[in-house]
């Protein structure tokens, strides 16, 4: 089981960053480890929606909003048999802007727990690579 940290500091509101993190759907605009994303559920975004993401080496897999409250905290759950888990971000504001904690659950299951080491590895790219995404967005003139 590989449960991997990382803070970050946007010199953006925290409404804003928390608005694109929950937004699923645009994942693929942004962020490099999601090839293409949409929305599966109608209605405003909220604890129990659901996304589909193409994710690079995983193929699509549908992601659901967890411990959804507003600008302090989300969790994206991957509803996928393979790997349990989950990438719960939590906001804070501070006097440069959103502070980010990310916490990436990855908890592989069946035979994949064969590949638990090479697991956290991809995960901690992955996690890089989204927490430096999200600031580029967020920070892109």
């Amino acid at each position: 089981m590989a449960v991997l940290t990382l803070s970050q500091v946007i010199p953006r509101p925290v409404g804003d960053v928390f608005d694109t993190v929950v937004d699923g759907g645009r994942f693929a605009e942004w962020n490099p480890t999601v090839k293409s994303s949409r929305q599966l559920t109608d209605g405003p975004i909220g604890d129990g929606t659901r996304f589909e993401w193409e994710l690079t080496g995983f193929g699509r897999v549908v992601q659901e909003l967890a411990e959804f409250d507003p600008n302090r905290r989300v969790r994206i759950v991957p509803q996928i048999a393979s790997l349990k888990g989950g990438h719960r971000f939590t906001f804070t504001e501070v006097p440069e802007g959103t502070r980010v904690d990310h916490q990436l659950e990855m908890v592989p299951q069946g035979v994949f727990r064969l590949i638990g080491p090479l697991t956290a590895t991809i995960g901690r790219r992955n996690l890089r690579a989204t927490a430096a995404a999200l600031e580029e967005r967020l920070t892109a003139s």
